[in-house]
């Protein structure tokens, strides 16, 4: 009579017990493991852009009404985009900043654009010159020639920094052969010049122009290099079809 008592005991039981050790199971999600992203480089575990982050790249051009300040919204996307991939391949150290020239944009307007991507903040907003054989007031000609004095486009990382014949300066590393990387044998580098300041463009209509470096105002030199000097990106966008259609970066 026990046994049978504990037989039918046993027969109601071991089902519920079977339910209850699979409920962890049945509520757990299916397939593999949600990649691991990392906010600092926009980038998941297995390579791929992180949405999240890329959105965030995204709303910063609106969040910080770049385009009423003058950075057109195709010089930042394609920064954006060459960022993004340097990143990914390990060529930039300070992966929250990214410096914008715009030489879509005459010299008379503030076409530098310093940006914090991390915090979404504008740390610089200032003039840049262009070369002499780019051009006057715009920059229409650009070169990786030595003694063109031309401004090169593209994609380049900040380096150190000297005291050289125009003062405080950074050296610039171009990453994009054939387009920018004779920028250290042409020894184009950020310096602050007297000839980049609102009296030119009052006098003449447009600030002076360099031997190809993009050069700043004086006052702001030694605070942008300090900021974006040892390993950020600098990114010099022209809707230059040779430089769009070349670009190994861009067309990645």
């Amino acid at each position: 009579m026990k046994n049978n008592l504990l037989k039918k005991t046993l027969v109601f039981v071991s089902p519920l017990l079977i339910f209850i050790l699979h409920l962890p199971f049945v509520f757990a999600k299916s397939g593999p493991a949600d990649p691991v992203y990392s906010v600092a480089t926009g980038y998941s575990d297995n390579g791929k852009i992180a949405n999240a982050v890329l959105t965030s790249h995204s709303l910063i051009y609106e969040q910080l009404n770049l385009q009423a300040l003058g950075l057109s919204e195709e010089a930042f996307n394609y920064a954006i985009k060459g960022y993004d991939y340097l990143v990914e391949q390990g060529k930039i150290k300070k992966n929250d900043l990214l410096s914008i020239v715009d030489f879509t944009k005459p010299s008379s307007v503030k076409r530098l654009f310093i940006i914090d991507l991390k915090h979404s903040r504008i740390l610089f907003n200032t003039y840049v010159a262009h070369g002499q054989g780019s051009g006057e007031k715009f920059a229409k000609n650009f070169s990786n020639i030595p003694e063109s004095y031309q401004s090169s486009l593209g994609f380049y990382v900040t380096s150190g920094t000297y005291i050289g014949k125009n003062g405080y300066s950074m050296n610039l590393t171009g990453l994009e052969r054939g387009i920018n990387d004779k920028a250290e044998s042409r020894a184009i580098v950020m310096h602050g010049a007297p000839y980049v300041n609102e009296s030119y463009i009052r006098s003449q209509g447009y600030i002076g122009r360099s031997w190809g470096c993009p050069a700043v105002p004086e006052k702001l030199n030694r605070p942008i290099i300090e900021t974006i000097k040892d390993g950020s990106c600098l990114f010099l966008y022209s809707n230059n079809n040779f430089y769009l259609s070349h670009s190994r970066i861009l067309n990645s």
